[in-house]
């Protein structure tokens, strides 16, 4: 049992995160402020991968955006599976300093917490797929990035226990 013990090692720590930090995007143009980029309608289309890395459906959001509060905002967010499944997401997001941001959804546990700097958006929260089932709970990692002509690209890496179970890559811009 013991030579399993390096290769259980290695593939833990496969896992650990080594990506840039948010700050590190600082000064990158365009600035990138997610209250205000989801003020109003903007709409997405997708990609789902397995772990793998192969395409396993598609996904569709539309979004309405209105002013909350002082510096914050209330979502109404529907996704469209490729199966034609539809999720209605009921986000409030406010931001909490200059760079950084909280939120709230209907099927999240907890609260998503975000940093912005220069064109980069960056949060992590837990989605409730089951409500009330914590087994059932994952880890969404969302790194957006907005675009010089005003479209935005978000990269989320859905995992749980810290194994990626798919990711989602999508293009969000203003709905016309």
């Amino acid at each position: 049992m013991r030579p399993a013990l390096p290769f259980l090692a290695l593939l833990a720590l496969s896992g650990c995160d080594n990506a840039k930090p948010v700050g590190a995007f600082a000064g990158t143009a365009p600035p990138f402020d997610p209250v205000t980029f989801w003020t109003g309608h903007t709409h997405s289309w997708g990609v789902v991968e397995n772990r793998r890395g192969g395409p396993t459906e598609t996904v569709a959001t539309d979004c309405i955006g209105t002013p909350e509060g002082t510096d914050g905002l209330h979502m109404l967010q529907t996704l469209t599976e490729g199966d034609g499944t539809v999720t209605h997401r009921d986000w409030h997001m406010k931001r909490v300093s200059p760079n950084h941001f909280v939120a709230t959804a209907n099927d999240m546990d907890g609260q998503a917490a975000g940093e912005s700097a220069g064109r980069v958006f960056h949060w992590r929260w837990f989605w409730a797929r089951k409500p009330g089932s914590a087994l059932q709970t994952v880890s969404m990692d969302q790194w957006m990035y907005l675009m010089p002509d005003g479209t935005m690209m978000n990269r989320t890496t859905i995992s749980k226990f810290g194994f990626i179970l798919a990711e989602v890559t999508e293009q969000f811009s203003r709905a016309p």
